[in-house]
């Protein structure tokens, strides 16, 4: 995939804390690379929406270090999100165990009705969740 470099040079990777608070944080970067790379609203809005989702299920369920990813296709405008941890973890997450069965499992149904596609891969010591969206998703 061909990616548009961000001529502001920010970062399209960032490191975040595996913590609640981490989704709230790659939204609020993913909403400020968007905003350069001038990406319309409607699909601005579905990426944002998947970030959190990713970020979220990897400080629920997996082990850290937890990275975000944002790249864009320049022939298709394609935005690709890439959430990056350290696999599943043994247990569920302090935030995991608070909620209630009814607040959890909504996730990946809500990724999978916004995103063309999605999936994931796991690697040695890491799984990669990522989605792929587009002006027709």
């Amino acid at each position: 995939m061909e990616t548009i470099v961000d001529t502001r040079g920010l970062p399209r990777t960032w490191t975040l804390a595996h913590r609640p608070e981490a989704a709230g944080e790659a939204r609020k970067m993913a909403e400020r690379t968007l905003a350069r790379w001038q990406v319309a609203p409607e699909i601005a809005d579905p990426v944002l929406l998947v970030v959190s989702e990713l970020v979220t299920n990897a400080v629920e369920h997996a082990r850290p270090p937890l990275t975000l990813r944002l790249s864009r296709e320049s022939a298709t405008g394609r935005v690709r999100v890439e959430v990056t941890d350290g696999g599943p973890a043994a247990t569920e997450g302090e935030w995991a165990a608070s909620c209630g069965d009814d607040e959890h499992g909504r996730g990946l149904d809500i990724v999978d009705r916004v995103a063309a596609a999605h999936g994931d891969r796991l690697e040695t010591g890491r799984a990669i969740h990522w989605a792929d969206l587009t002006t027709a998703a």
